[in-house]
């Protein structure tokens, strides 16, 4: 409950797919479900799927054709759409910000938290990347960098999901930030797994989004040296090319799971593999919350939630030889990981935490 009858809102970018920052709406959904959900856009079936009831609020976005395919074209009106947001009849407004929710104009009155996934990738540390684009994309996102800077002084607070992230806030946008972590469905190592399968409980476990920066490439071209057994899943635009890399035969790119079907993996996995480097990371916490563990990219997120030694091993270089020699270190020392220590780590950052957390840093806000 929400003292004083406050009255509160929650913001965020667009709503067509499921990620790490659309599962910490729907927790924040659960936690106040009476704020409306101010959002750009969105996708009917992710709605009645995973936010049924929820009262979503969109743009005039909402009204473009084929707005779900072709929303990357309307980047440079965001701005201007996030700030004609009217958001006047709220005491707190709690931004989910990936991109643009930060950047709201709000009265005297409103107190503005926002959650910060990262400072805008595409914008600062990833920016290199795109730059062999067109003249006209460059002009484009050098806009949105000024106005992605201006925007971040309008937060009166920011909350980092790790201190990676809390490092390039203060970096980039130059504020201080507290550090919540996401919420993990910690529970899912609880449940009855039903789902019989074909894979023999010995292969290594990658959950990911298959876009080229996850470097699924690497572990790829290690387990094609090693000969063990790999199962990828997940989707992305990498898909048709990973494939072409796979040699080895115990390695399955399997494509998109249904979050039912997880457990099933995860609890007959031997154990998980990260080999890019997260903000935070979902996915090594819950295949934690089996028991299981994990094998790490020693850089951002999983720095701050793998225990070398204790829950899993780290690998320094993101090469496959690199990768290949943690798969060795994992191997050597796999008896030492207990199950039950993994577990119990893993509950740290569990959603009853996250629900406690948010109710204190908002009630604060009275």
């Amino acid at each position: 409950m929400l003292k004083d009858n406050m009255r509160i809102a929650l913001v965020h970018d667009w709503l067509n797919a499921l990620g790490g920052a659309e599962r910490v709406l729907i927790e924040l959904h659960k936690i106040f479900p009476q704020a409306p959900i101010y959002t750009f856009f969105t996708d009917k079936e992710f709605i009645s799927k995973y936010l049924p009831g929820a009262d979503i609020r969109t743009s005039y976005l909402q009204r473009v054709p084929f707005i779900n395919k072709i929303y990357k074209y309307f980047l440079v009106l965001m701005p201007s759409i996030v700030e004609s947001f009217d958001l006047s009849d709220y005491d707190v407004v709690l931004s989910s910000s990936v991109i643009f929710s930060k950047g709201l104009v709000l009265s005297l009155k409103t107190k503005h938290i926002c959650y910060c996934y990262s400072p805008t990738r595409f914008l600062w540390d990833r920016h290199a990347e795109y730059e062999n684009r067109t003249w006209q994309s460059n002009i484009a996102r050098h806009i949105l960098r000024i106005w992605d800077r201006q925007s971040a002084d309008r937060a009166d607070k920011f909350i980092a999901i790790s201190k990676h992230v809390q490092d390039r806030i203060k970096k980039y946008y130059r504020k201080d930030s507290e550090v919540i972590y996401p919420p993990v469905n910690i529970n899912m190592g609880k449940e009855d797994a039903s789902q019989t399968g074909n894979f023999k409980p010995n292969f290594y476990l990658i959950v990911s989004r298959l876009f080229p920066h996850k470097n699924i490439d690497i572990a790829i071209k290690a387990f094609n040296r090693l000969g063990l057994d790999l199962l990828i899943i997940g989707e992305g635009p990498a898909y048709k090319k990973l494939k072409d890399e796979i040699e080895n035969k115990k390695i399955k790119l399997l494509g998109f799971v249904p979050d039912e079907d997880l457990p099933y993996y995860y609890r007959n996995c031997k154990a998980f593999i990260m080999p890019q480097e997260e903000d935070f990371g979902l996915t090594p916490i819950e295949a934690m919350s089996f028991g299981k563990p994990v094998l790490a990219l020693r850089q951002g997120g999983a720095m701050e939630t793998v225990i070398e030694g204790v829950t899993g091993e780290f690998f320094d270089d993101p090469i496959p030889e690199g990768l290949a020699d943690g798969i060795r270190r994992l191997n050597e020392n796999f008896r030492k990981y207990d199950p039950g220590i993994i577990r119990s780590h893993a509950q740290k950052f569990s959603q009853d935490r996250f629900r406690q957390e948010m109710l204190e840093l908002v009630h604060g806000e009275k």
